[in-house]
């Protein structure tokens, strides 16, 4: 089992428009995360902009290939990149770089 750390950057500019777009995540969107092995899928956002990300999943690297193959994931990441800084061209998924987990109590 991957428990699954990431940090992103969304723009202050835009954080109120981000909160309000994971009000009603698309049901499909939902479906498709939950049928790649995402479970326990948290956002956290802060005040600043600065965006956790926190999962659990049999194999990170086969949830992420799964959901990359759906039109579904497509279709919300072209949506939901101009809300993030320093994408470099990846995309939001592919911005996502898993920290190192150093503790985790039980």
């Amino acid at each position: 089992m991957d428990r699954v750390c990431f940090l992103l950057k969304v723009r202050r500019e835009r954080l109120a428009e981000y909160r309000e777009r994971h009000t009603a995540v698309w049901p499909e969107m939902l479906a498709a995360l939950s049928a790649s092995g995402w479970r326990d899928y948290s956002l956290f956002l802060r005040d600043d902009g600065l965006l956790v990300g926190y999962l659990v999943t049999d194999d990170f690297a086969a949830a992420r290939a799964a959901m990359a193959a759906t039109d579904v994931n497509t279709r919300w990441q072209a949506e939901m990149a101009p809300y993030f800084e320093a994408l470099d061209g990846a995309g939001p998924d592919g911005a996502m770089v898993p920290l190192t987990e150093i503790f985790h109590l039980d």
